[in-house]
């Protein structure tokens, strides 16, 4: 059958109506990640891939699934279905390399924050921590680092994370130890990275950077979409203002 490479993703638009994802958004707008699809016109199977993550809608087809854009360099992924036929197909493709896990949908609210909740956030937190925009400084220090590079590693350059992308960390004297920013972007919005160095957690960093992130992106009109990979972000979400809407399956591959 063949594999196609999309540029015009607009007519993948219908496979993909309806699902409310940012990433999804992000490559159908053009602004990020690449698309490919069954064939050109009147395509019925689609695979959009965006940093770690493929969506796929439509037919359930073997070849999409298999498929790994060129010039990708890891070997990592997380498959989001569209459906349990899309799940099954996985499955039956990657078997025992397909790891089936949750994830957590939080709602798109645009009026929900709670500006004064917000500020007691960001001040909540108190020396020896401060906090920053990611500035060139601060961005070349992420990227060395492997526990902050999602932070920023979806845009190409600092460039194009200072004129596309929005970030805060915070700091531990001159060293990043925690920092929410934009993992991607798409028009009139973000979705949110937050990364903690493990000896730091559990000490206010990410919901102070949570909250100052989110406060930034309504002065700059841009709506902070939220994610969660596991409950524990879920109740981060909840205590920044956000509501949960909805588990649903992924499949985490090793070996793409």
């Amino acid at each position: 059958m063949g594999i196609i490479e999309i540029k015009d993703k607009s007519i993948l638009e219908p496979l993909f109506s309806g699902w409310e994802e940012t990433l999804i958004w992000s490559c159908l707008q053009n602004v990020m990640g690449r698309a490919f699809a069954d064939k050109e016109k009147d395509p019925k199977s689609a695979q959009l891939v965006i940093g770690d993550f493929c969506f796929f809608s439509g037919l359930p087809n073997a070849e999409l699934i298999t498929n790994k854009p060129s010039g990708r360099d890891s070997d990592f992924i997380i498959m989001v279905p569209k459906d349990e036929a899309w799940s099954q197909a996985i499955e039956q493709v990657w078997k025992s390399s397909a790891r089936r896990q949750s994830r957590y949908a939080i709602r798109k609210e645009p009026d929900v924050f709670d500006r004064e909740l917000l500020e007691r956030a960001v001040d909540s937190l108190s020396p020896p921590f401060s906090l920053r925009m990611i500035d060139e400084e601060i961005y070349r220090q992420v990227m060395e680092q492997n526990w902050s590079r999602d932070l920023c590693s979806q845009f190409a350059d600092y460039e194009d994370y200072k004129k596309r992308g929005i970030g805060v960390v915070a700091l531990l004297g001159e060293q990043v130890v925690s920092g929410a920013s934009s993992y991607t972007v798409y028009e009139g919005g973000i979705e949110i990275e937050i990364d903690t160095r493990k000896d730091c957690r559990r000490q206010g960093l990410a919901l102070a950077c949570g909250a100052k992130l989110i406060i930034e992106c309504l002065r700059r009109g841009l709506y902070p979409s939220w994610d969660a990979h596991n409950l524990g972000s879920v109740a981060l979400s909840q205590k920044l203002g956000y509501h949960f809407d909805r588990e649903y399956p992924v499949y985490e591959i090793t070996g793409f």
